[in-house]
């Protein structure tokens, strides 16, 4: 088994969902007491939310490359980012290191496709809904999305950083996602949902949305499970 690392911390909610799934799907393919090897370096999520708001996207990548060195100081075989909207500094951070990124838009892409979705609705915080890095990279894999409209992009986004990343999962908001899932459902064909934040998986089950969900923060782990056992 080749030994993971995982950039936490963006948010440490989902840090700890990662580190869940990742152990649980050793233990399912090796059983007994068995748990994944990993090296985990989580950063102070504070400065790097702030950095991002104001769109300091260039100290966002140096808080980033910092983790990735740790990572890579530890001996890990691969590099996970564990989040989605960090990914717009992914080229950075794949540069700055030697280890193999696993990008979680080419897990993402290759679930959906296995699936047949081809109009998936693209749920997140309003950088990765409206920003190119992840929508164009699925895009060139040739998976095309939908988004919410504008003042449900920015409930969401305000559900996200306001709630989910300390923590509060509220039923309201819960209520809030699915209405967004059923309205894409109805009114742009969605055939699917990307739970496109690692920490949307937190608030509401795929047995409680009206489409298909895709998890990122599974996919990606899976990804990283499969590459470990390669």
């Amino acid at each position: 088994m080749k030994t993971i690392g995982l950039i936490g911390g963006v948010s440490w909610e989902s840090t700890a969902y990662y580190y869940q799934q990742l152990n649980r799907m050793v233990r399912d393919r090796l059983g007994g007491r068995h748990s994944a090897k990993m090296v985990i370096a989580s950063v102070d999520f504070a400065p790097v939310e702030a950095a991002a708001a104001d769109g300091r996207w260039d100290d966002v990548a140096t808080h980033l490359v910092a983790a990735a060195k740790q990572v890579e100081a530890g001996r890990a075989d691969c590099l996970l980012i564990g989040a989605n909207t960090m990914h717009n500094v992914a080229a950075q951070v794949r540069a700055a290191v030697s280890l193999p990124l696993i990008h979680i838009g080419d897990a993402t892409a290759d679930a959906l496709k296995a699936a047949g979705a081809e109009r998936p609705l693209l749920l997140g915080t309003r950088y990765t809904m409206e920003m190119p890095f992840l929508r164009d990279h699925l895009s060139g894999l040739g998976v095309g999305t939908v988004i919410p409209d504008k003042a449900e992009r920015n409930e969401l986004h305000r559900i996200i950083f306001d709630e989910l990343v300390v923590g509060r999962f509220l039923q309201q908001s819960k209520a809030t996602m699915l209405a967004m899932i059923a309205a894409a459902k109805r009114d742009q064909g969605a055939d699917a949902v990307i739970f496109g934040c690692t920490e949307l998986g937190l608030l509401a089950t795929p047995e409680e949305s009206s489409l298909p969900v895709f998890d990122t923060a599974e996919i990606h782990a899976r990804a990283a499970i499969d590459f470990a056992f390669a």
